[in-house]
């Protein structure tokens, strides 16, 4: 009997070596911020979630700092299904849905809180549903934050101190459209070639988050930083439609969650450091101001407004407006 006892438990054991391990998949996920940028922390966090809630069956692999591309390489890359999963600013997707340009316009957003209201609510799914139309599924709206001026010439206090400059634009229509009007030379780089294009003097200025200038380090190449707050600025996460689509309800539903809670953090984190990093960029040398005319600025953006209506209609600005009540 012991001798059978033992065959059978041999016979169970081979079977069990037999039978084929869990599947894993692995995901790539790209995005341009460096490592140190608190983006690239959130993709960690999303990753990592994913890899606990399912066990080890879903990994996700991160590609940080444009190794994969630029933003417009990476949205291609995530529609062919080169890519599975990318992180970039929402005026990257406006080719595709010009109306989500309203997202951009300069003083759209009174306070973050504002912001995260609307691009949670019906109206940021909305955008989000849009895209798959082009093969990307929506996971939400992470946060770049609000842009601020930076520049080698002064401090900028009032519309005129902008007359001139050399001013490098992502591919928001309305931001380029407000530097021209306040009579600076915008011009469109990927982010990837702006510290260099900053140190050899192709631009002597630009607006991004104080996140972005200092993860980018652009404080080795910038001098003034003005705390004009123009624009509010999302990161848009997406996933290519049939990757995710080929996931289990289950899968599915869980990077849902871990893509809600990532945003949550990096927004919350992005919030609570902010000031820390003024004073980190003033201990690096650059002079800060805060005291923007913000009145002249939103009045000297009424073009860009109008501008933009004339183009692609009120209705989103409208239902912005509403949501943000």
């Amino acid at each position: 009997m012991k001798n059978v006892t033992k065959i059978i438990c041999a016979a169970s054991a081979l079977m069990l070596l037999a039978s084929p391990a869990q599947a894993e998949m692995r995901l790539k996920f790209a995005h341009t911020a460096p490592v140190t940028d608190l983006s690239h922390k959130m993709a960690l966090m999303f990753a990592d979630d994913v890899k606990t809630s399912t066990n080890g069956s879903i990994v996700i692999d991160i590609y940080p700092n444009g190794q994969l591309g630029s933003d417009s390489q990476m949205i291609d890359g995530v529609r062919s299904g080169i890519i599975d999963i990318e992180l970039s600013g929402l005026n990257n997707f406006t080719g595709m849905i010009p109306e989500a340009g309203a997202f951009t316009l300069p003083f759209m957003f009174a306070n973050r809180a504002t912001a995260y209201k609307v691009l949670d609510g019906e109206v940021g799914l909305g955008v989000l549903n849009g895209l798959e139309a082009f093969g990307m599924k929506g996971l939400g709206f992470a946060e770049n934050g609000y842009r601020n001026i930076t520049n080698n010439r002064g401090p900028i206090r009032v519309p005129s101190d902008l007359e001139g400059l050399q001013m490098r634009v992502n591919g928001s229509k309305p931001l380029n459209d407000l530097f021209q009007e306040l009579k600076a030379n915008p011009q469109q780089l990927p982010v990837s070639e702006l510290y260099t294009a900053l140190e050899t003097g192709v631009v002597d200025a630009q607006d991004h988050p104080i996140w972005v200038v200092e993860a980018f380090k652009f404080f080795e190449v910038q001098k003034y930083l003005s705390l004009s707050q123009h624009a509010y600025s999302a990161l848009t996460l997406v996933m290519n439609s049939d990757r995710f689509e080929g996931l289990t309800d289950k899968e599915q539903a869980i990077v849902m969650s871990s893509a809600a809670k990532a945003i949550a953090y990096q927004r919350s984190a992005s919030q609570a450091a902010e000031e820390d990093k003024i004073k980190f960029l003033e201990g690096e040398g650059m002079i800060v101001n805060r005291d923007v005319d913000g009145a002249a600025f939103q009045n000297a953006a009424k073009p860009v407004w109008e501008s933009f209506i004339a183009t692609n209609g009120d209705s989103l600005i409208n239902d912005i407006l509403a949501a943000s009540k």
